[in-house]
């Protein structure tokens, strides 16, 4: 039997499956970044050297690693990573961060402002913790009872 008689298998070639669709959240991959174990819902993620203009309401979690400038509301956690720039109001649960904020910040838990982080405006916050080197500057103001007030420094290790 000759190589033209013998049948040749189907061809079928294998397409690799990458990323994942996150209904009601626009994802953008950086190098370095803040970032859980899979993708939360109602995430939105602002990927470096990405823009973000206007209002944003009803995300459990807003990750900024670009800028972002807006009025935030009806959100329960922002991180601003050190590339990331936050400029607007923003009223939410938790605070953590690491690059700058800029304008009118509510935060009724805690605001935590790693060593890198700037906030700067008008501040109020449940609690607040600033690593050695964070930054805080403006209009500040606890909005936990005075006996209850917290607040935190941690030097640099």
């Amino acid at each position: 039997m000759s190589n033209a008689d013998t049948p040749m298998p189907a061809f079928r070639p294998e397409i690799p499956r990458r990323g994942t669709e996150i209904p009601g959240a626009i994802r953008s991959v950086a190098a370095s970044g803040p970032r859980h174990d899979g993708p939360d819902p109602k995430t939105l993620i602002v990927g470096r050297e990405i823009s973000l203009h206007g209002e944003i309401t009803s995300c459990d979690r807003l990750v900024v690693e670009g800028k972002v400038e807006a009025a935030l509301s009806d959100c329960q956690t922002i991180e601003i990573a050190e590339s990331g720039l936050v400029k607007g109001a923003a009223e939410v649960g938790e605070a953590d961060i690491r690059g700058r904020f800029e304008g009118k910040l509510t935060v009724r838990g805690r605001l935590l402002i790693r060593s890198a982080g700037k906030v700067a405006g008008e501040i109020r916050y449940g609690q607040l913790e600033i690593e050695c080197g964070g930054q805080i500057t403006g209009q500040i103001e606890s909005t936990a009872d005075r006996g209850t007030a917290q607040a935190r420094i941690v030097a640099g290790e």
